[in-house]
């Protein structure tokens, strides 16, 4: 995995949060969409809050605070293709789900530059990561540092795809 091209793919993905974010009325990112499920702001309060939580876990790998466990086959796919399964929907792990509320543009935008912030401390990091400590997510198993970082690229455009099925239901 090159995590310099999953660098790249990152600010991409990050600054079409932003645009996306900027484009929304302050009505409209609180609204619950027609198609139920999270408003525009329970989601960007959801792939930030996860994301920050995983740069943490990708750097207790990278501390030593894994531990030296396999990685199932099937999340060794999903990182390698890029993308989470198709599913109809996916449920957030409880322990995530618990955490989502609403949150003002504000607050999203902050959320951002917070996970930026975060990203530039721990990216430089990964190249010295030993590949066998690993931390646990709470439904794929034990990730390494360069997992982990690769998971929050899926994991961020899996969720852009969210907002635009949102964006979908708006417009009928």
């Amino acid at each position: 995995m090159n995590t310099a091209k999953v660098r790249v793919s990152l600010n991409h993905i990050i600054a079409s949060y932003t645009s996306k974010l900027s484009s929304y009325t302050d009505d409209i990112f609180q609204l619950t969409p027609p198609i139920s499920g999270w408003s525009y702001s329970e989601v960007y309060a959801h792939i930030f809050d996860a994301s920050l939580l995983s740069l943490i876990a990708m750097d207790n790998s990278i501390t030593g605070k894994g531990k030296k466990q396999a990685t199932h086959f099937m999340v060794k796919l999903i990182l390698l293709l890029g993308s989470l399964p198709p599913a109809k929907k996916y449920e957030a792990p409880k322990i995530l789900a618990d955490r989502v509320r609403k949150i003002s543009k504000t607050e999203a935008l902050d959320f951002i530059m917070e996970f930026e912030t975060a990203l530039e401390k721990y990216y430089p990091k990964i190249a010295t990561a030993d590949l066998q400590l690993k931390t646990k997510h709470p439904r794929l198993g034990y990730l390494n540092a360069k997992q982990w970082f690769r998971f929050i690229e899926i994991h961020l455009k899996h969720h852009l795809k969210q907002l635009e099925r949102i964006e979908k239901s708006f417009k009928g």
